[in-house]
């Protein structure tokens, strides 16, 4: 099977500076296209492969919602989620279940307890357990099994990749990213995740993110609403407090990170980001994208500023900041 990039195909794109030390870094590969959809700047290998794992989401929600599912605002914005499990967006998964009219039990993520740390500690003190539904791809797994029932697709063994669900999705990732997958592997929720190129990543999420609901082709129209019921429903991606959220609501921008250090980053005007860390950390990816289309002058400096200072990117010492994590340019 194919592996993800070495050393020596990735930039250093992050650090971690305490009292002044670089304590860490952070290298990796990242892809910068402007609102052309050209090549704008390149750090490292971006034609690398890589597993895109929850940024893959929008492409795999375009795919469910070309095939006929019927969601549209918060629904929509949950279909793309990794979401913090609240409350909120726990009675939202339930609703595309009722479209679908099953049950959490036809959940095929597996039980966990939500992200969100109040909710978590509510569930506990009610002597509560994890649950399908609190599982941050369960929006995806919903709008999965909404898109069979509407196809009359069994939704038994609905994330086989031979499933007509997954071929489905499958295909239209190919059609997006401009190339074949190169492997397929099972993602933390179950569901196929496809071994792709950072650049056909980022192509794929620029022509989402550039796309519009009055476009003459349906599959722009679809991405054109998706991109529209999250920047208005910001909480729906991630959750409060959250790095995706925190960005969409403050820079308007479409954003999807994705597990071990993926980030997926579209600026109003069109210019888009994609990037990986070498280490799988996260910690710094929003930090990273952000900076690169603000010095692509797709982002104002002074907001990108007020965004930085609300993401969790302080490093602490005896109970105090004494450095930060940030880009390395």
């Amino acid at each position: 099977m194919p592996q993800t990039f070495a050393a020596a195909d990735a930039a250093e794109l992050a650090v971690v500076e305490r009292s002044g030390f670089i304590e860490s870094r952070h290298s990796g590969i990242a892809i910068v296209l402007g609102a052309d959809g050209t090549v704008s700047e390149k750090l490292g290998d971006p034609t690398a492969l890589i597993l895109p794992r929850s940024s893959l989401k929008p492409l795999q929600a375009l795919a469910c919602l070309s095939a006929g599912a019927p969601l549209e605002g918060e629904r929509l914005g949950l279909s793309t989620a990794s979401h913090s499990g609240t409350d909120r967006h726990v009675a939202v998964v339930r609703e595309i279940l009722g479209q679908a009219q099953l049950g959490e039990e036809a959940l095929g993520c597996p039980a966990d307890w939500p992200g969100d740390t109040a909710t978590r500690d509510e569930l506990v003190r009610e002597l509560g357990q994890p649950q399908r539904i609190r599982m941050n791809c369960s929006g995806k797994h919903a709008t999965m099994l909404l898109t069979s029932v509407v196809n009359g697709w069994d939704t038994e063994g609905y994330l086989a990749p031979e499933h007509p669900v997954q071929l489905l999705i499958r295909e239209t990732i190919e059609r997006l990213i401009g190339e074949k997958v190169s492997a397929t592997a099972v993602d933390g929720c179950g569901a196929p995740v496809y071994a792709i190129t950072l650049f056909g990543l980022a192509r794929a999420i620029h022509r989402i993110g550039n796309s519009s609901t009055t476009s003459p082709f349906a599959l722009h129209r679809s991405a054109g609403a998706l991109v529209e019921a999250v920047r208005a429903n910001p909480w729906t991606i991630a959750g409060p407090g959250r790095p995706d959220t925190i960005a969409i609501e403050r820079l308007g921008v479409f954003a999807k990170g994705g597990a071990e250090g993926v980030m997926v980053m579209v600026a109003p005007d069109g210019t888009t980001v994609a990037l990986k860390m070498l280490d799988g950390s996260g910690r710094a990816a929003t930090a990273v994208a952000l900076r690169l289309l603000e010095r692509h002058g797709a982002l104002d400096s002074s907001a990108v500023a007020e965004a930085m200072a609300r993401l969790p990117l302080a490093v602490t010492g005896g109970g105090q900041d004494v450095g930060a994590i940030r880009p390395a340019f």
